[in-house]
């Protein structure tokens, strides 16, 4: 079986366990395993350098040499990044690039800081914190709004505290610390009765924000895990609640309007593959991310008309930084926003769903623009090659999502840890969205 009919098959669910582990150990060598393992240690190392020893939260960014994020008047960590960085130990560990006992250390400290000493509002964190005390910040030191609590980062935060809950399973320790760090979570609370939709947070000068996850998002890892909470659940019947938004560019017709990340923060925990909502009558939303991917990757091949550093190997728009600073941009549709700027962590994050047009996108980055875009810490956050403007920081996020995508795609751990747990897995039997083919 060629690689291309390989990948059409998994996506419709119709290749066994065994297939894909050998297809994964077959095909890695001409995905060249040695480059994405060169450029997971780079990842790891950004959540080896810049998690803090004291609270084991994440630094939300950094300068691609290593320094200080410029911008930032005090240290201010995000704990979407401090939930990829729980996973980032757990592979390194796993990977022999740390000893497990440093590994294990540094679960400890981070699950008792969360759970005994950092802020939240039944058991929701907030979005920014004080690295090194874990107190209420705001993104950055020009802004003068604090942060909210959030749904949604506590939910990726969540995702890392269970996959780390599993893989040091037999840490009496670890296992209880996540156990009261999940069951405290009181999900309804952020929960509309009437819509069964949850809010994105809630401050406490102004209660909860207005905005909803009434739409495909990033928030299947949310609605899963308030779903199989087993202490403070929602209704199962909430994921079918909010709206499955079509779009089409081309011959590619998938459900998703926004960033491309959106595509791909769950399922850097959620295993969906050969999955499909509603007893197997809806959306199967791994082939919906991979859609998704080629259909961006095409969009932005279209695009280089307009802006001529986009090629069939240069390629990738999500939130990023910009020359004229931070753009949620995303596409297609097209955003008016769209300059040029290739953003590595959208082929980085999608590397799990289609490797044949990932891996030779980040190639070619590294090997084209050298070390201007590829740093100490994996790639720059984003950069322009029409213009030549370069991103001077790497952030946690786009860091995060391409180490466990990638290692998603080498071995598939962080989805076997982490769907190891019981509660995604009632949550996704709950929601009528079964395993597929074993």
């Amino acid at each position: 079986m060629d690689r291309r009919t390989f990948l059409t098959l998994a996506g419709a669910g119709l290749v066994s366990g065994c297939a894909r582990r050998a297809w994964r150990a077959a095909s890695l060598s001409l995905l060249d395993d040695d480059f994405l393992d060169g450029l997971q240690q780079r990842c790891f190392r950004y959540f080896h350098e810049k998690t803090d020893p004291e609270t084991g939260l994440t630094l939300d960014r950094a300068n691609n040499d290593g320094g200080a994020y410029t911008l930032d008047a005090r240290p201010t960590a995000n704990v979407t990044v401090t939930g990829f960085g729980l996973v980032a130990f757990c592979i390194a560990a796993e990977r022999g690039w740390i000893r497990r006992g440093e590994a294990l250390g540094r679960m400890r400290t981070a699950l008792r800081f969360l759970a005994q000493k950092a802020p939240h509002e039944r058991g929701w964190f907030y979005h920014w914190m004080h690295l090194r005390t874990g107190e209420r910040a705001g993104a950055f030191s020009k802004e003068t709004t604090l942060s909210e609590i959030s749904t949604i980062d506590s939910a990726f935060l969540l995702g890392g505290v269970l996959t780390a809950r599993q893989y040091f399973r037999n840490d009496p320790e670890v296992v209880r610390l996540a156990d009261d760090i999940y069951r405290r979570v009181d999900f309804p609370w952020m929960m509309q009765e009437k819509s069964l939709i949850l809010c994105h947070g809630w401050t406490p000068e102004r209660g909860f924000i207005l905005d909803l996850w009434d739409e495909y998002s990033e928030a299947n890892l949310l609605y899963l895990l308030a779903i199989g909470s087993p202490t403070k659940p929602i209704p199962a019947r909430a994921w079918y609640a909010w709206k499955r938004n079509p779009n089409r560019y081309g011959p590619y017709r998938y459900i998703g309007t926004a960033s491309l990340f959106t595509d791909q923060y769950s399922h850097a925990f959620v295993d969906f593959r050969g999955r499909k909502e509603n007893n197997g009558k809806g959306v199967d939303w791994f082939a919906n991310s991979v859609t998704a991917t080629r259909a961006h990757r095409q969009f932005c091949i279209d695009l280089a008309r307009r802006f001529p550093g986009y090629s069939p190997d240069i390629w990738g728009i999500t939130a990023s930084r910009s020359a004229d600073g931070y753009t949620d941009w995303g596409g297609p549709p097209l955003d008016p926003r769209i300059d040029g700027t290739v953003v590595p962590s959208a082929a980085g994050g999608s590397l799990m769903f289609t490797p044949d047009i990932c891996v030779p996108a980040l190639r070619a980055m590294a090997e084209r623009f050298e070390n201007k875009v590829l740093c100490r810490y994996g790639f720059t956050d984003s950069f322009n090659p029409t213009t030549g403007w370069v991103s001077p920081d790497v952030t946690g996020l786009g860091i995060g999502i391409t180490l466990l995508a990638a290692e998603n795609l080498r071995s598939g751990k962080p989805w076997s840890w982490f769907m190891a747990n019981p509660e995604p897995r009632r949550a996704l039997e709950l929601a009528g969205v079964p395993p597929g083919t074993p």
